[in-house]
Order: structure tokens, then C-alpha cells, then sequence
């Protein structure tokens, strides 16, 4: 391997970010993938990755496929007789570089058997858009036409079946339909679940599919090991803003990213995940409980309210260390002295530490892991701040230089020393670090 495919390697996912847009799980997984194969811990027998491109278009399957090739990746792609009447055979031909199936009689395959080859090479099957029609074809176990073929022959146990349904609101709420839903989720498929808003017949309400970001977080999120299998995890996100009057007050930098990250991934990790979120502006992870606060004050009364259910807690929070002492209800006028106002401060509570001196956590019901975001002598600051929060991990980082920003590097402080988990994204960080954690969990 050269000294050029090394550096495309370490950053394909900046590569692919280039040519992608909307889908960070597909290209990670990939990216993931495409890794394995080079260090030689693929199996030799099986391709690379087998992708699967289903469902009408406008939702990435050609701008992906493109980048997908050019990286290296192999891309197979099936088409159903609905979805040539959206896209040509000929244009995803022309993307993946190998031939489209959309019929199981194509005598292209050697034992003319492409629904057998295929469903042994792919890794998961995901329908998407899949109509109350072909849910129940599946039900029925009909097999006559290739993808129905497919998902009959698959094995079960081997390659799963993903089903991301899309209908009119009043046939996702028919008892058929629902009797139907019930019935493959009970032989072993994975209904990743419905949408709620416009419909194309004009109406309004569930049934919609997925938003493709949405689904996307469904697929990684099934396949990503369940480390925190059983864990309720409790996560702090963003700043506090301590208001000094109706109009001002004192805040700080954080956009909360890392936070939010860290219960995408604990959710992945399979999880029960709640998020106290401080003043963001970042869509809620899926499958993520979550609650927005203001204040520190704010923060710890949610967070003393669910603390007590939780087996684990994750302090990302930037807390403002200071409040005025009195709010003042009306706006602060200059007067036309020259003289600021005379503000007094009282010290905000610390949420990290009375969480971690609280019963449960003293005796191990809890875990807890708190952030420091410093400017200066970040080691020095997080193991002094470690033993003085009273916590088993401290997580550091430097706060001028991530604050608002996609990506991080961070320092992992505990009682046998220190470990740095190197520059990366932050949706890669917080995997790194949900993995460190439940390596430190007791058992």
C-alpha cells in the first residue's frame, strides 16, 4: 500500500463528505468497511460490501453509488419494476460500474440464480420505500419477482431484513396492515418504523417513510454493537444562559455537538438515552428522550429528576460557573454616567459533583464521566478536576478550539493515567468514547 492510499484511507470520510451529503452513517459504515478489507481482515471469499439501492429518487442512491466506486467499494444494485419507472437501469448501471438485476430469470449469472448469489453476498436487505402491497407479499411468502425472491431466500440468520414502510396515512392505520406489520416483525424482519407530516395524496399525518438521514441512523444504528445493552443513560449537552436581565445574560460557546454525538452513539450502543440539553439549535438524535433546559438551575433539577433511574451519566455540558445574584426584571439602561452597572455573582451549583457524591452513585448504581473543556495545561486541569468532582473518568478537551466546531480530539483521564483519542470527528469520537466507557462499567 502506498504512502497515498494510506492518507485516502485515514480520510475517506472527509473524501466522501465532499460528494455526499446527508448520509454520515453510509459513508461511515463504508469507510469502516473498506478499511477491514485493505488491513487483510475481510473475508477473501466475500466482496468488499454489497449495497443493495431500492425506492424512487431524490434520496442520494446515485450521488452515493458515484462516490462509493470512485473509493473502491462494490456496488451491486436491484431494481424493482416500480423503481425503473423513477430512475433507468442504465444510469445505475453507469454509476456502479456493474450490471443492475431487476429480474429473477436474468441469465447473466452463471447458474442462473441471482436471487440466491445475491441475498449470500449482501450483509442486510433494506426496502425503502416498501408499500402496504409488498408488506404483504412477505407475509404471504410470495416469490415472483426478484426482490420478494430475495427475501425469501436470504438466510434468516445471516442477512436481515430491514423494511422502511411508505403509505397513505389511512392504509398505515388499517387493521390489515398493521395485522401485516406484526406478522414479518414476528418471522424476523425489522420495521424501522414511520413518519408523521405531508403525504403526496395531499393529506397529513403517519405513514410517511423515513427521512433518508432518519433511516440511515436506523441502519448503523442496528448493526452498531450493543455495548450499553441494558444501560439508561443519562446526557448533559450544551451551554446554560443565566440571565442578567429580560434582554442579557451570561452563556458561553459550546454548541453542544459533542453531547449530542455522545447519545447518538450510547443510543446505538443500545442504550435508553435521555438528553438535558442546554439553548442548541441541533435536531434531537433518534431514539433519543430529550429535555430542554436554560439555566444551571434548570439543568440540575432535570437532571436530579432523572438521575435516579439512570445507570450512567455523561457530563458534557459546559455549566456556567457563575450567576448574577439578582436578575433584574426590566432592561439595564445606560444612564449616561459612563458607570456600568454594579453587578453582584453567586456561584452555580455543580452538577457534575453532586451527582457523583449522590447515594447511588457512591455505591456503584452510577457511573459518571464529566468534561473539561480548558483553554491551557489540559492535563494538569482534568486530573485536578477528576479527583475533585470525585468522578472514575474525566474527559478533556480544549475548549476554544472545538467549541462550535465538527470535529475534536480528547483526553481520557481515570486513575491509571491518561489516554488521548486522536483529531476526528466528533460522531467518530463519541463512539470511540462510548466503547471506553463501557469497557469501564462494572460488570
Amino acid at each position: 500500500m502506498t504512502e497515498a492510499d494510506s492518507e485516502r484511507l485515514l480520510h475517506m470520510e472527509d473524501i466522501l463528505h465532499k460528494r455526499v451529503v446527508g448520509q454520515d452513517e453510509a459513508i461511515s459504515a463504508v469507510s469502516r468497511a473498506l478499511r477491514r478489507a485493505r488491513a487483510g481482515l475481510q473475508d477473501p471469499k466475500r466482496p468488499i460490501g454489497s449495497f443493495i439501492f431500492l425506492g424512487p429518487t431524490g434520496v442520494g442512491k446515485t450521488e452515493l453509488c458515484r462516490a462509493l466506486v470512485k473509493e473502491g467499494a462494490s456496488v451491486q444494485v436491484v431494481m424493482t419494476e416500480a423503481a425503473e419507472h423513477f430512475i433507468t437501469p442504465v444510469t445505475m448501471q453507469a454509476l456502479s460500474n456493474r450490471p443492475v438485476y431487476g429480474s429473477q430469470w436474468d441469465a447473466r449469472e452463471p447458474n442462473n440464480m441471482p436471487h440466491i448469489n445475491l441475498s449470500r453476498e449482501a450483509d442486510a436487505i433494506v426496502i425503502a420505500p416498501c408499500s402496504a402491497d409488498f408488506i404483504a407479499r412477505l407475509v404471504q411468502g410470495r416469490a415472483d419477482e426478484l426482490l420478494s425472491l430475495m427475501c425469501l431466500a436470504r438466510p434468516i440468520d445471516r442477512v436481515p431484513l430491514l423494511l422502511a414502510p411508505a403509505m397513505n396515512r389511512e392504509m398505515w392505520a388499517h387493521p390489515a396492515t398493521q395485522r401485516n406489520l406484526a406478522q414479518v416483525a414476528q418471522d424476523g424482519a425489522t420495521v424501522l418504523g414511520v413518519g408523521n407530516g405531508d403525504q403526496a395524496c395531499g393529506e397529513t399525518g403517519d405513514g410517511r417513510m423515513l427521512e433518508p438521514s432518519e433511516l440511515l441512523e436506523e441502519v448503523i444504528a442496528f448493526f452498531a454493537p450493543k455495548v450499553l445493552a441494558g444501560q439508561k443513560v443519562l446526557i448533559t449537552a450544551g451551554p446554560t444562559f443565566e440571565a442578567i436581565d429580560p434582554v442579557r445574560g451570561i452563556t458561553n460557546l459550546s454548541s453542544g455537538k459533542m453531547g449530542f454525538a455522545i447519545a447518538r452513539a450510547a443510543r446505538e450502543a443500545g442504550a435508553d438515552v435521555t438528553l438535558v440539553a442546554g439553548p442548541v439549535h441541533l435536531p434531537t438524535p433518534r431514539g433519543v428522550r430529550r429535555l430542554d433546559v436554560k439555566s444551571a438551575q434548570n439543568m440540575l433539577e432535570a437532571v436530579e429528576g432523572q438521575a435516579q433511574g439512570a445507570t450512567l451519566f455523561i457530563a458534557t455540558a459546559a455549566v456556567a460557573d457563575w450567576r448574577v445574584a439578582s436578575q433584574s426584571t426590566e432592561k439595564i439602561k445606560k444612564d449616561g454616567s459612563g458607570q456600568p452597572p454594579a453587578l453582584n455573582f453567586v456561584e452555580n451549583p455543580d452538577i457534575l459533583a453532586r451527582v457523583a457524591q449522590s447515594p447511588r452513585a457512591q455505591s456503584g448504581a452510577l457511573y459518571c464521566v464529566g468534561f473539561a473543556a480548558e483553554s491551557h495545561d489540559l492535563l494538569a486541569h482534568a486530573t485536578a478536576k477528576r479527583l475533585r468532582k470525585g468522578v472514575p473518568l474525566l474527559v478533556g478537551n480544549i475548549g476554544p478550539a472545538t467549541f462550535g466546531q465538527d470535529d475534536n480530539a480528547l483526553l481520557l483521564v481515570d486513575e491509571q493515567g491518561h489516554r488521548e483519542l486522536p483529531h476526528a470527528s466528533k460522531r467518530a469520537l463519541a463512539q470511540q468514547l462510548v466503547a471506553e466507557i463501557a469497557r469501564r462499567l462494572p460488570r
